[in-house]
């Protein structure tokens, strides 16, 4: 069995890198031709250009996960079939449930690499738009004047101005109401200002605090940090950023900053669910994909592309569409992103329990 399971990875991940590493290449062409006028009036040169796809090129090996995944088990379990070697193993007692073990495996830590691919992509996405003289965020128009914002861990935030472009807060003050393990604070300063290492500083302020036996205590300050405070200028200003330049954490995060201030952040949401759904279709699609090419024999290599472009392209439309109902609020931003997993999660079981033994 150690030996067929070896014969059966081989044969799953030679087909699976040739693509994931292809596939990609396919991706910069396609982007090229579409965006090659922007590029040239941009005056981006050449050099740079090919080094901002370098650094894009985790991105679409992101994109190429599923697919390569597919095309990958459809060439194996394919070739497998018509070269009778399935009908050899059933005969030798292995049933194609126990064949079908090690690229379920596979698929697993494929989609474990999937997503940890993911979290990188954002840096580099940022490094690739710097080279082409893109925006890496939104742009914000002007500063954001006299607002409340309700911050994750300390209270309500007051600003009388907030300039996201330096990291400054002019007049601030923060509330935050006493609990069973801390006590309130009342905190008013002149100025705040975010250092990316070490969050925000307030300068030339008052701090009370309230204990529960009903103390007080005043105290001034010429500098002071709260660690607790860990919005970044751009949370507060609670407009939405590019989901692609963001980890899944700071995703949730920005999530949770706009609907605070009161924001629509049901696109977040979906976008936020996509992150965990795209690389968990890795093992849908190899579970729906394996079962669907062994019930037929015909056919070589252009039936097996036939039924990964078909399948990808209904997966993708799919996505594209529940991606579309979930931003306008149609259905469930969950439901949105994870229902063409479920979907295809439901044919796949029942494809491989009628697979013959």
């Amino acid at each position: 069995m150690k030996l067929l399971d070896r014969y059966v990875t081989r044969q799953s991940l030679d087909t699976y890198f040739m693509r994931v590493l292809g596939l990609p290449l396919l991706f910069i062409i396609g982007d090229n031709t579409d965006n090659i006028d922007t590029y040239m009036d941009r005056g981006v040169p050449l050099r740079r250009l090919g080094l901002a796809y370098v650094y894009q090129f985790p991105q679409f090996m992101v994109y190429a996960f599923p697919i390569a995944a597919l095309v990958a088990t459809v060439f194996t379990i394919g070739g497998l079939t018509r070269h009778q070697e399935i009908t050899a193993a059933k005969a030798g007692g292995v049933s194609f449930w126990r064949l079908f073990v090690p690229i379920g495996l596979l698929s697993i830590l494929l989609s474990a690499g999937a997503f940890g691919l993911s979290e990188v992509v954002p840096a580099t996405l940022r490094k690739a738009a710097a080279l082409r003289g893109e925006a890496t965020t939104t742009t914000v128009n002007g500063p954001r004047i006299n607002f409340v914002f309700q911050t994750e861990r300390e209270g309500v935030l007051t600003a009388r101005r907030l300039d996201a472009g330096t990291g400054e807060l002019g007049e601030v003050s923060l509330e935050r109401n006493a609990t069973d393990k801390a006590p309130g604070v009342h905190l008013f300063a002149r100025r705040g200002v975010w250092r990316q290492r070490g969050g925000w500083r307030f300068e030339d302020g008052w701090k009370r605090t309230l204990h529960a036996d009903g103390r007080e205590e005043a105290v001034r300050f010429d500098t002071l940090s709260i660690p607790g405070l860990i919005e970044e200028p751009e949370d507060l200003m609670a407009e939405p950023r590019d989901p692609e330049q963001m980890r899944y954490a700071e995703v949730s995060r920005f999530v949770g900053a706009i609907e605070r201030s009161g924001g629509d952040a049901l696109p977040l949401r979906v976008e936020q669910a996509l992150k965990l759904s795209v690389p968990l279709a890795v093992i849908v699609i190899v579970l729906f994909g394996a079962p669907l090419v062994t019930s037929s024999s015909r056919g070589g290599a252009a039936y097996g592309v036939g039924i990964s472009l078909g399948i990808t392209i209904i997966y993708m439309l799919l996505f594209r569409v529940g991606k579309a109902l979930g931003s306008s609020g149609a259905i469930d931003p969950m439901l949105a992103a994870w229902g063409p997993n479920l979907l295809f999660l439901v044919a796949g079981l029942v494809l491989m329990l009628r697979v013959r033994t």
